[in-house]
């Protein structure tokens, strides 16, 4: 858990993008002449449309630039978090020059794929971080490799902890672990309050999370525990995905995963007085139940990512409404059967919409298992075995939704031009 629950700067696919370039540049010694990036499908998809901290700009380029001119390997995922305004200006600089060349990489060994090649002179060095966002694989300077670890990939071991977790396995570690073991999840629960809190200072991408919570939102929504779900996750997600220069808590990978598992919890833990307890072992459940779903559906995929945080955070609900084991299995069920399906097209400000759509269906889920009312094993993906069910889901995301990852792509890179109105 402590390796897949990170805090992050902006969305983590170009993020991850300017790691790599900043590895590379940092390689070179100098700053580059020329770059050239080469991306899997799924994190070109998820970088087209998203704003990057601290420089009011979307996409790719920007993220790339400040990589190799402010960019620092030591901090990971906040990898830009130096970023100025004097940098920005350096940054489009850059860009302007046309140093910089992005290429979809079509033979990527991983969904998950940057190569990144930073030259100046005669001199060039390569890395690329593959599988995670923030695992080095590769590092060479002038052709003499440094690190190599792409084994691993062709393995088809990926993580060493893949595929050996089951849903009785995720609730037992949260609720029998020693307590003092667990408290580390509440920092999430930091980080992300205060990304939701900065999202009402400022107007961030679509502003749902304003909007809900503003009278016409109250006034057809309510005031009430289910609105106040909905309004502080859809704030968090309105901030981070607009670039707002603020770290959220990342599970897996994606930052609007980590608060679609934490806020959710963490609200409806405070409206209904639980106590501290019970709420750092919600945030366990909900958090490692997402962890659990992604190592059979990959860390990018078809399938929005929501689904699966949401998922994680509806099981933490029905914990904290007195639901035991078998409630929480009915809350799996309920989610997939509703929510299996839904597409990813790349990381953007509308996210928050589909944040808040999962974050609903996670409340909805959790009312009716704590009801012992429950999808069954006669209807579409569900199963009496929870654990088979969560595999149909990561099937569907992993394999069947292939083409539909293509054609979402080639509609993404094909779009007409905006026009002015």
């Amino acid at each position: 858990m402590k390796r897949e629950v990170v805090p992050a700067i902006g969305c983590t696919e170009p993020m991850c993008v300017a790691l790599c370039v900043a590895y590379a540049t940092e390689t070179l010694g100098c700053e580059p002449t020329g770059i050239t990036v080469r991306l899997s499908a799924n994190i070109l998809k998820n970088a087209m449309g998203v704003g990057i901290p601290g420089t009011g700009m979307v996409g790719l380029p920007i993220a790339i630039a400040l990589g190799a001119l402010i960019g620092k390997s030591e901090y990971q995922l906040q990898v830009l978090q130096d970023c100025t305004p004097k940098a920005v200006e350096r940054g489009k600089e850059l860009i302007s020059k046309g140093v910089i060349r992005i290429e979809l990489e079509q033979k990527a060994c991983d969904n998950l794929y940057v190569d990144a090649v930073c030259c100046s002179g005669e001199h060039k060095a390569q890395a690329i971080i593959a599988h995670e966002h923030d695992r080095l694989v590769f590092l060479s300077h002038n052709g003499n490799v440094i690190t190599d670890e792409r084994g691993f990939l062709q393995s088809g071991k990926g993580s060493n902890v893949e595929n050996r977790l089951n849903l009785r396995e995720v609730y037992d570690f949260a609720i029998d672990t020693p307590l003092e073991l667990l408290e580390f999840i509440n920092e999430a629960r930091v980080l992300n309050e205060k990304a939701a809190d900065e999202a009402l200072k400022g107007n961030y991408g679509h502003e749902l999370g304003k909007t809900l919570s503003r009278p016409l939102g109250k006034g057809i929504m309510g005031d009430s525990i289910f609105s106040h779900i909905l309004s502080t996750t859809s704030s968090a997600c309105d901030a981070r995905m607009a670039g707002a220069m603020i770290p959220v808590m990342s599970n897996s990978g994606s930052g609007n995963q980590g608060i679609a598992s934490t806020l959710p919890v963490v609200v409806f833990a405070r409206e209904n007085h639980n106590t501290e307890e019970e709420l750092t072992r919600a945030l366990i459940l909900s958090h490692l139940t997402a962890i659990y779903i992604k190592q059979s559906l990959g860390r990018l995929s078809a399938l929005c990512g929501c689904v699966v945080a949401s998922t994680g955070s509806s099981c933490g609900i029905t914990y904290l409404m007195g639901g035991n084991y078998d409630q929480v299995v009915y809350s799996v069920k309920n989610m997939i059967a509703n929510l299996a399906g839904m597409v990813c097209d790349g990381a953007k400000p509308s996210c928050a919409l589909k944040v808040s759509s999962g974050v609903s269906t996670a409340v909805l889920s959790a009312i009716l298992a704590i009801q012992n009312k429950y999808v069954t094993n006669v209807e579409g993906l569900i199963e009496d075995d929870v654990d088979r069910c969560i595999h149909n889901l990561t099937r569907i995301g992993a394999k069947g939704m292939e083409e539909t990852d293509r054609t979402v792509l080639d509609i993404m890179t094909h779009k007409a031009p905006a026009c002015e109105a």
